[in-house]
């Protein structure tokens, strides 16, 4: 389950040369049509007596089963999620979408919620499929779903090849410090305070039901991620502050330790991850591959012509499971 490090088998992405910038590619990608995709939902009751909602792309059962965890605010509709769903689909495999607890449209029970570096999570998700699948299985991290899954591989090493065959991480924040102060800058601003207006909302539907977490008033007022962090995500998960959680949840010191195939894709112009930081060869284990585009924004890689086309990223993914999958 722990074949020899693969090549790339399709050339690297190429960004139309209509759509400048990181910013434009992100923003485009949110707007470009969504495939159809009818999920079968599934609700795993947790150990703590909390629970989380799993969205299934059925089909048979000895089909590679593909997960995807989804990224900040993120869940089985989000665009890139359908797309790779899609492309699941048209190869005949298997995919699910585990939401992160609060994320797929009903509140969780507990004070708690999800975060950067919740490779726990992710371990418990993984073995559980793995105790009830026999075919080969896959996993895919976008963003903040990606970091969390490239920290659980590294921390499990070689016994993280018991579970998985292969995995994928897609704009990951793998130097949190970098991306926190990223997102309180300049013009990705933008996606700061749209993530921010349901980030903020869900944290005082919890107050509400759990008072005293947190301060109301400092959290109606913050307009800055590592305000955030500090306020709500460090305390709800045993933080000092934004600057602990970033420091501890990042999976970038935990490259040189996969030993399962990984595929890394990180454009370097993407607004919430500085070129400047990304890993070089040097930072990651032979297992790892990395694939730094100039061009594709934070999970943006739109190709083709006007009005362009989401399929790069899937097909990229796929190809590259495929190809250890043989």
């Amino acid at each position: 389950m722990n074949p020899p490090r693969m090549s790339h088998t399709i050339p690297p992405y190429r960004a139309p040369v209509w759509l400048p910038g990181g910013h434009a590619q992100t923003l485009y990608a949110a707007t470009l049509r969504r495939p159809s995709v009818a999920y079968r939902r599934e609700r795993w009751e947790m150990p703590d007596g909390d629970f989380i909602d799993l969205d299934w792309l059925d089909g048979p059962a000895e089909a590679p089963l593909a997960v995807l965890f989804h990224g900040l605010e993120g869940d089985s509709r989000s665009v890139y999620a359908l797309h790779l769903m899609a492309a699941l689909r048209q190869r005949g495999w298997r995919g699910v979408v585990p939401h992160f607890r609060g994320c797929s449209g009903e509140a969780n029970r507990l004070p708690r919620a999800y975060h950067s570096g919740d490779s726990a999570e992710i371990g418990y998700i993984l073995h559980r499929l793995r105790q009830h699948n026999a075919a080969p299985l896959f996993a895919a991290g976008v963003s903040l779903g990606g970091n969390a899954l490239l920290k659980w591989l590294g921390e499990q090493g070689a016994a993280a090849a018991e579970v998985l065959h292969a995995a994928a991480a897609v704009s990951a924040p793998l130097d949190l410090p970098a991306a926190g102060a990223a997102l309180d800058r300049g013009f990705t601003r933008i996606y700061t305070a749209h993530f921010l207006t349901t980030l903020k909302r869900k944290a005082l539907a919890k107050l509400d039901r759990f008072p005293g977490l947190y301060d109301r008033a400092a959290l109606q007022s913050l307009n800055r991620i590592e305000a955030f962090d500090t306020l709500v995500t460090a305390s709800l998960h045993g933080y000092r502050d934004a600057a602990d959680y970033w420091r501890k949840s990042a999976s970038k010191p935990w490259l040189a330790h996969i030993q399962v195939p990984t595929l890394i894709i990180n454009a370097r112009n993407d607004p919430f991850m500085p070129g400047r930081v990304l890993p070089g060869p040097d930072e990651v284990s032979e297992q790892v591959t990395l694939e730094f585009p100039a061009q594709g924004g934070h999970v943006g890689f739109v190709s083709g012509a006007f009005p362009g086309r989401f399929d790069w990223l899937p097909r990229r993914v796929l190809d590259f499971f495929a190809s250890v999958a043989r």
